[in-house]
């Protein structure tokens, strides 16, 4: 195990993109919750990841963005079954810069960019097709032009304050590895299965 837990991070997360059998290394379970607790999870994709973090892109406006608006806390759960392996992170929440946002924004496929347009992410859908007029309206609205991030579009950081790696043993006795912030250095433990 790696003194860095954002190394060791790394390196679980390149073995997983090589294995073939998963097809979204990626994915991971985010939690958020409202500022009464009350929590909620879903899938989204790690599209950053650095010292200072695990990032993700989303509208401003949706459940998870306003969940974090109101508390600044989330977990993130990444589980590779076919490498029995999986980390768990918790930690703060901060915007990412403008200027992120924009160079991940751009290097999106043109669709993935007209379709941050038309969704109003979250907010019930009537009918599909006031969906796919709002498409329609926005590719020709960006007809030959660059489109432009939504102001209403970017990303957020977990800030980790604590990491789990979690190896599956033999006989229920898996291998447990925790990272915990002090500062700007980890404290490691290992935990019982």
């Amino acid at each position: 195990m790696e003194k860095d837990p954002i190394k060791q991070f790394s390196q679980w997360l390149e073995e997983a993109k090589k294995n073939k059998s998963i097809t979204e290394p990626t994915a991971v379970s985010l939690a958020t919750a409202t500022k009464e607790g009350i929590p909620s999870a879903r899938m989204v994709l790690l599209k950053g990841l650095d010292h200072r973090g695990f990032v993700f892109y989303t509208n401003l406006t949706s459940r998870k963005s306003d969940e974090l608006k109101q508390n600044p806390n989330a977990a993130l759960c990444f589980y590779w079954m076919q490498l029995e392996r999986q980390v768990r992170v918790e930690g703060k929440i901060e915007r990412v810069s403008d200027g992120e946002a924009d160079a991940y924004f751009a290097a999106r496929p043109r669709d993935s960019q007209i379709g941050a347009w038309a969704s109003k992410q979250s907010q019930i859908l009537e009918d599909r097709n006031d969906l796919l007029q709002d498409v329609s309206s926005i590719m020709a609205r960006f007809d030959g032009v660059k489109v432009p991030r939504p102001p209403f579009w970017s990303g957020w950081r977990v800030v980790p304050v604590r990491i789990e790696f979690w190896q599956q043993g033999n006989f229920r006795l898996h291998e447990r590895e925790v990272f915990v912030r002090n500062g700007d250095n980890w404290a490691i433990s290992s935990l019982y299965p």
